[in-house]
């Protein structure tokens, strides 16, 4: 953030506080002018205590699935590789932004809906609150955080991502009705699905053949769109039969094969790539492996599906047959624990990603493997 005076404009009169602050900056910006080199990591476990005991699931005695990888939060994962004079002045300089603004407030995730990994490694997650893209990037040590979905109208509900064609991104907005296509700096390139789509939630590609699925929510369907943005199909239609949607909201594409979060019906539809419906997962109840409210849906590198159980903050996992594995999760703020998940994802590394919503935050496992 930088602060500017309009061409021309007169200096105003600053109150004592205001003159105490100008003097202030000037030494927070000497002490940022002193380590014009210096460069940031950006950590993916930035609280959780490095000489913790590592997290596992299930707990011991029996043989560990999973890993605790870390959790993404925003302006908190960045770490500066000098880390006592630039950051005194960057704690300097976000106080003193404060004053000028009437706020302290960091640059932090608050309500992730889903997101997806780039082939550069980079973590773009949606966020409804922020109504932004949030882009980190390990490897570059940045966060960036994308506004715009047009040149000149800002995002207002992003839910869905996918990667597009060419590196491009795809976000659905619910609100604004329409897929919007961004480079991978983040330049909006343009939109589709005006006036077909009503509530576009969920996203997911088959970068084979070139389909993009986009979950209508409020239409109870799956609309396809060719890359150029084309409408070609639209699978399923309201019901609770056998290959009926009722309020779908997130989807993943795996394998051949497109999973559907069908919230209202409390199952995973699973189609094929012609949208021919090939398997149910999950039943409504109130058991273990049991559906309420799914939303999140995934896959990994070894079949095996995942299922973001939001009504009981769980996590479910199946195998590729869609037998139930384990639970992970619960009710809370802990590492391993979640209040009301949304979005889920994987990466080829084989790690599961879940947008933990009212936490604000992304959790990170890795899978372990075995079966």
């Amino acid at each position: 953030m930088t602060i500017t005076a309009a061409p021309g404009a007169a200096t105003p009169t600053l109150p004592p506080r205001r003159h105490r602050a100008l003097a202030l900056l000037w030494l927070a910006l000497a002490l940022l002018g002193g380590c014009a080199d210096v460069h940031y990591t950006l950590h993916l476990d930035p609280d959780y205590r490095s000489n913790a005991p590592a997290k596992h699931w299930p707990a011991a005695p029996e043989q560990a699935r999973y890993a605790y990888v870390g959790q993404l939060l925003g302006q908190d994962n960045l770490v500066s590789e000098d880390a006592n004079q630039r950051n005194i002045g960057v704690k300097v300089l976000h106080w003193l932004v404060g004053l000028f603004d009437g706020s302290q407030d960091k640059v932090t995730l608050k309500r992730p809906q889903s997101g997806v990994v780039d082939a550069q490694g980079r973590v773009l997650v949606t966020d409804v609150s922020n109504h932004a893209v949030f882009v980190f990037d390990q490897a570059g040590g940045t966060l960036q955080v994308w506004e715009m979905a047009e040149q000149t109208r800002k995002f207002v509900t992003p839910i869905g991502i996918a990667v597009g064609w060419d590196g491009q991104l795809l976000v659905a907005d619910a609100e604004l009705g329409q897929v919007f296509r961004l480079d991978r700096d983040g330049k909006p390139l343009g939109s589709f699905g005006k006036g077909l789509l009503t509530r576009p939630t969920g996203l997911a590609r088959d970068a084979a053949r070139g389909r993009i699925y986009v979950a209508d929510t409020h239409g109870h369907d799956i609309k396809v769109f060719d890359d150029a943005g084309v409408w070609l199909q639209t699978i399923a239609r309201r019901g609770e039969g056998e290959d009926g949607l009722n309020f779908p909201t997130h989807l993943a594409f795996a394998q051949g094969r497109l999973l559907v979060a069908d919230s209202m019906n409390a199952r995973v539809q699973i189609f094929n790539a012609d949208g021919q419906l090939v398997q149910t997962l999950g039943q409504r109840g109130l058991n273990k492996g049991n559906l309420t409210r799914p939303k999140g849906v995934t896959v990994d590198s070894s079949g095996n599906m995942y299922v973001i159980e939001s009504f009981f903050d769980t996590l479910l996992v199946f195998n590729p047959g869609g037998e139930f594995l384990m639970p992970l999760g619960g009710t809370g703020q802990e590492v391993g624990q979640f209040y009301l998940p949304a979005g889920l994802w994987s990466d080829t590394q084989g790690r599961v990603y879940v947008a933990d919503m009212f936490n604000g935050r992304v959790v990170i496992f890795q899978f372990l493997g075995g079966s």
